[in-house]
């Protein structure tokens, strides 16, 4: 890979900058590049908006009230498509992680399914889900950040590898990340799938135990990205570009493992998460545990922030998602090359990328 210097940037259109978030673990490469300066860098000044929900994030972006987000990677395409609750072109030209969930159940189903293991009825919890559910008269309740999210599809995956119906056999209720691990106490929910530190918080308060992760039921899943308007793109494309550098950056200073108990750190802030750095760095260190008496199990790669097949967006796995959540919409997606090729910009990685280590 060429290099460039930043000199050889074009100027930015624009220097203030409104960037939406959610309160995440893998919010970090947006939260790491404010605090290491790396905006500042590339000549932006930039104020993080946390946001509660996806959607909400999505509508601001599209109102124009942030100029880019940290967005769910189905949520480009699906509000371009107009399925998702508002129809506006979103695209990315950067992807910032994949991986990085978990399915976790309630303490008290967690115990079903373990009792159920126990006598040798089953093999795992997701199978034990399935016995459960042919004894009862009411389906489970599952939450999920948003309905056209990669945990929606981690979540069907998981369940399907048991033979159970996600469309018949539970209920699917949206729940923002923040809200979990409430709505898993009070009985709203009966599990979830979310991205950390929300299955980690639920572990360690014995609110619940974590029994699938991400990486275990999908390698390699686009999970967030930098979301943009095609508008704005069109009208600040050298902005556009320095932010893209800044991320890049930030998302390969995470890459290095010595530097996760400082990003940690910077996520636990009350500015930013607001939770013990406790419970943010495990994920960060790819070192969790599944419930209060696990010891704490090594997960390879479950976050991934940075190297090409990470943040190059590839148009196979936008069509991969795009496919998965027809199947949710129960109808093909006409033209999915199409939609894939608009949303999906590689060329917009391939021209930030020499600026990477500059």
């Amino acid at each position: 890979m060429s290099t460039a210097t930043i000199e050889e940037l074009p100027l930015t259109e624009k220097h203030e900058l409104q960037l939406g978030y959610l309160p995440l673990t893998d919010a970090a490469p947006l939260i790491v590049a404010q605090e290491l300066g790396l905006f500042t860098e590339m000549g932006l000044s930039a104020t993080l908006h946390q946001e509660i929900s996806w959607a909400n994030a999505r509508d601001k972006l599209v109102a124009g009230h942030l100029d880019a987000a940290q967005m769910l990677a189905p949520l480009p395409a699906m509000s371009t498509l107009g399925v998702s609750g508002i129809r506006a072109p979103i695209l990315t030209g950067l992807v910032l992680s994949k991986n990085g969930n978990a399915v976790t159940l309630s303490q008290g189903l967690w115990a079903e399914c373990q009792s159920m293991i126990q006598q040798r009825r089953c093999d795992s919890s997701a199978e034990a889900i399935a016995l459960i559910l042919k004894s009862r008269s009411s389906p489970l309740t599952f939450g999920t950040v948003h309905a056209f999210s990669t945990h929606t599809l981690i979540l069907r995956r998981w369940l399907r590898s048991a033979g159970v119906d996600p469309d018949r056999d539970i209920r699917l209720l949206v729940v923002p990340p923040i809200q979990m691990v409430d709505s898993l106490r009070s009985g709203v929910i009966d599990g979830y799938c979310v991205g950390e530190p929300w299955n980690t918080v639920a572990v360690q308060r014995g609110v619940g135990a974590i029994v699938a992760f991400g990486v275990d039921v999908w390698s390699g899943a686009p999970e967030k990205v930098l979301a943009v308007s095609e508008d704005w793109h069109n009208r600040y494309p050298h902005t556009h570009l320095r932010l893209r550098v800044a991320l890049l950056r930030a998302c390969a200073w995470l890459a290095h493992q010595e530097n996760a108990a400082t990003a940690a750190d910077m996520l636990a802030a009350p500015d930013y998460l607001n939770i013990p750095k406790a419970q943010i760095l495990p994920s960060l260190a790819g070192c969790l545990r599944s419930h209060l008496t696990d010891d704490h199990t090594q997960i390879a790669d479950f976050h991934i922030f940075s190297g090409e097949r990470v943040n190059r967006p590839q148009l196979t796995e936008i069509t991969e998602l795009i496919n998965e959540c027809a199947d949710l919409m129960g109808k093909p997606v006409m033209d999915t090359q199409a939609l894939a090729e608009r949303v999906c910009r590689p060329d917009l990685y391939d021209a930030a990328s020499p600026y990477l280590k500059a």
